[in-house]
């Protein structure tokens, strides 16, 4: 089958090849056919040696796509049914699912480093123990999740990772008041969702701030009541908040320098929320003064802060309800060089398709 393969950390092209063969089915364990991915920050972040990940290896992991095929003892599903790719499936039995924090098991990520892939030369590993830019992949029964059959493959897709990381940071982890102020910082496809989800708690002012132009452009789109460039910020604050700062700040770029703005953005007894995933030697600093002082909330999100599971439903029961706009998440394309070079290679003359988040 053909897959896109990043070679070596660094590089700014993925390859693509057909020689790859996906790897690992057995008892408990699903064949999938890959029919939409999504490229999430996260897989660039890979790519380029900000999160930590063995190489060569296949991006992606925001994905959907059927059964093809399920090991022994695998209920529940079967050939045929329509799924979503889980990357953090939860065990149900370690201490962080007894406690219903199942979004914090590392089950998952126990096989991040067995291959999902081999080629000729060797072995290929696929990021995030998944690997959806491929046609197929093998992975644990439990990373498929069925979908309803009115949800298309690329929502599917978004829902599997960027959509559901960034509605839980406002509904799950920072829990948006009603009538509040939010700023967000970084407004790529996670962004674009922390602001519809803050949308949907009823917050009254909803401030995006990027660097990149379109990016403001399309939050407004989405939700934000204005958009402003890093520069800005301080006079949006000044302006909607009276120098005091926003009830709710949420950082979706991953460094501690833009960490360190949205902490200083947000008022005393705020929240800031950390949605971005970020380098191990960032070191986001904060006086032991100010953090007893200010009384700052500062609350870490992973995958939206949830039960997994709860959130893809209550995703799709927004959308639905036309309450989130998942669709202009598909339609409103990036360049990214080298991997859509890649990706639109991967389509071209098969049933994939591809959703390039902003």
């Amino acid at each position: 089958m053909r897959a896109a393969i990043q070679q070596e950390t660094g590089r700014d092209k993925l390859e693509v090849l057909d020689d790859v063969e996906a790897v690992g089915f057995g008892p408990g364990r699903v064949r999938i056919r890959i029919r939409a991915t999504g490229l999430c920050h996260s897989d660039l972040s890979a790519m380029n040696g900000v999160l930590p990940q063995p190489t060569p290896f296949v991006p992606g992991h925001e994905g959907a796509g059927e059964i093809l095929d399920v090991g022994d003892g695998v209920t529940g599903l079967r050939p045929g049914d329509r799924v979503l790719m889980c990357w953090l499936p939860a065990c149900g039995d370690c201490p962080s699912c007894k406690r219903g924090q199942t979004h914090l098991c590392l089950a998952g990520f126990m096989n991040a480093g067995t291959p999902n892939f081999k080629r000729p030369g060797g072995d290929v590993f696929g990021f995030a123990g998944t690997g959806t830019f491929a046609e197929e992949v093998v992975v644990a029964a439990n990373c498929a999740v069925p979908i309803p059959d009115d949800v298309p493959y690329e929502i599917a897709a978004l829902i599997g990772c960027g959509v559901t990381t960034g509605l839980g940071a406002a509904l799950n982890t920072a829990e948006v008041a009603a009538a509040s102020s939010v700023a967000v910082l970084g407004c790529g496809g996670v962004g674009i969702s922390v602001i519809q989800g803050a949308r949907a708690c009823g917050a009254a002012q909803i401030v995006a701030v990027d660097p990149v132009a379109t990016r403001r452009e399309a939050a407004l789109r989405f939700g934000a009541t204005e958009a402003v460039a890093p520069e800005e910020l301080a006079d949006a604050k000044a302006r909607i908040t009276g120098g005091e700062g926003f009830d709710y700040v949420f950082e979706v770029v991953g460094k501690s320098a833009t960490a360190r703005t949205a902490y200083e953005t947000t008022r005393r007894g705020g929240t800031l929320c950390v949605v971005g995933a970020g380098a191990m030697d960032d070191i986001f600093q904060v006086n032991m003064f100010e953090l007893f002082f200010d009384e700052k909330r500062i609350l870490p999100s992973l995958y939206g802060g949830g039960d997994v599971l709860r959130s893809y439903e209550r995703a799709i029961a927004l959308w639905r309800a036309g309450r989130i706009d998942l669709e202009g998440l598909i339609t409103h394309r990036v360049r990214l060089g080298g991997v859509n070079d890649a990706l639109d290679q991967m389509r071209s003359g098969t049933a994939l398709r591809t959703c390039i988040e902003i």
